[in-house]
């Protein structure tokens, strides 16, 4: 039975951070759940949300803040790999922070379709009243010899 991990932090071009002798790594993830390692932890990966990676060694404890990233954890060894350290700590998104980005992302996405000219719209509707018309035409012919047939 192991009594401690190695826990790591890696960048595409650097190592966040390196503990040899870690007894628990803490952070949270895409589940919005906080998932603590222990020795001897079983094999996993998982999707890390941005936030603290904390730890405990058997003398101190620790915390670095992450970007969102991708967890491995193999006998004796924490790794987490992310795209880089997220410098502040940002609070969670509200509901009404979260309808506000959709409000403006709609927003512009309504003023782009605007933007496109609309002649393939325009087009295929002409096209669609255009076989209406002559549908009803026929419709209104074969009604008409219909009726002067019974008469």
């Amino acid at each position: 039975m192991s009594t401690s991990l190695r826990l790591t932090v890696l960048t595409p071009d650097r190592v966040l951070l390196a503990v040899d002798s870690a007894t628990k790594a803490r952070m949270k993830l895409a589940d919005d759940a906080w998932l603590s390692v222990y020795p001897d932890h079983g094999p996993l990966i998982a999707e890390v949300l941005p936030g603290p990676v904390q730890y405990d060694t058997h003398t101190e404890s620790g915390e670095l803040s992450i970007a969102e990233g991708i967890l491995q954890v193999t006998e004796g060894q924490v790794t987490v790999l992310t795209s880089g350290h997220q410098r502040e700590t940002h609070a969670p998104e509200t509901p009404a922070a979260s309808d506000q980005q959709f409000d403006r992302l709609a927003k512009q996405l309504l003023m782009s379709l605007q933007a496109q000219p609309n002649s393939e719209v325009e087009d295929a509707s002409a096209s669609a009243s255009a076989n209406a018309t002559a549908s009803a035409n026929a419709k209104a012919s074969a009604n008409a010899k219909a009726l002067g047939d019974t008469e």
